[in-house]
């Protein structure tokens, strides 16, 4: 076996590896499709195109890098420094849909279970309708919603894809570049898709009757922790 197939087959491993021990990389999709109530294929489409995005986000960086003589170590170095501020991007994300949240749990239901006396006063009298006015802001957060996590991805650092792409640039292998890159690609969307498939699939035989309110404040809350632990325990 030669060391470019070696190098093929480590890339492929490498992405499934690291698509699973970063939680980063399918909770966000997974909770927002429902709490946004996406249909199946929208939440992989949405995953597809941000998988991609995370993928080339980094392949150009490195192929720019090597192109202009910047080491392995400088390029790993500027990796690390954009997997903080994804980090601090994606608990940013968390806590503002967090708040968002706990903004629909208390003005879709969970005031109606307090006590009189607990509830503000501009809700007390309030019913569990929504007016055009707050439709049109809940489509216009919707539309946003999957280019905020598109961002997020594609500023987000595949730190094990560039090492892997100086051996072929050392060799000036245009081709390997492209076929380690491609089959690093498409082991890490295709992992992406799969988890979120699965955790689609699994979500969608929860009965949610009654309770839809409390979702958005659910899935803020897992993209927080999912942020917390890409920031401060490196997964």
């Amino acid at each position: 076996m030669n060391e470019m197939s070696v190098l093929v087959i480590s890339a492929a491993t490498l992405g499934v590896i690291h698509t699973l021990l970063g939680p980063d990389h399918y909770l966000p999709f997974i909770v927002l499709s429902q709490a946004r109530k996406w249909t199946r294929t929208r939440t992989l489409w949405i995953t597809f195109i941000s998988g991609v995005g995370h993928v080339a986000g980094s392949v150009i960086l490195g192929v720019i890098g090597i192109a202009m003589g910047i080491s392995l170590g400088r390029l790993e170095a500027i990796e690390s420094s954009r997997g903080s501020v994804v980090g601090w991007m994606l608990i940013a994300f968390g806590i503002i849909y967090t708040a968002y949240g706990v903004y629909k749990y208390f003005k879709r239901g969970a005031h109606f279970h307090l006590p009189a006396f607990l509830r503000p006063k501009s809700i007390r009298h309030s019913d569990l309708h929504l007016s055009n006015g707050d439709l049109r802001k809940e489509d216009d957060a919707s539309r946003m919603t999957p280019w905020i996590l598109f961002l997020i991805f594609v500023f987000g650092p595949c730190e094990v894809l560039i090492p892997m792409l100086v051996y072929p640039a050392a060799e000036h292998s245009g081709f390997g570049i492209f076929l380690v890159a491609l089959v690093f690609g498409i082991a890490t969307v295709g992992t992406m898709l799969l988890v979120v498939t699965l955790g689609y699939q699994g979500f969608s035989m929860v009965r949610f009757k009654g309770k839809e309110h409390q979702l958005h404040l659910f899935a803020g809350m897992v993209i927080l922790a999912a942020g917390v632990g890409m920031q401060f325990l490196g997964l």
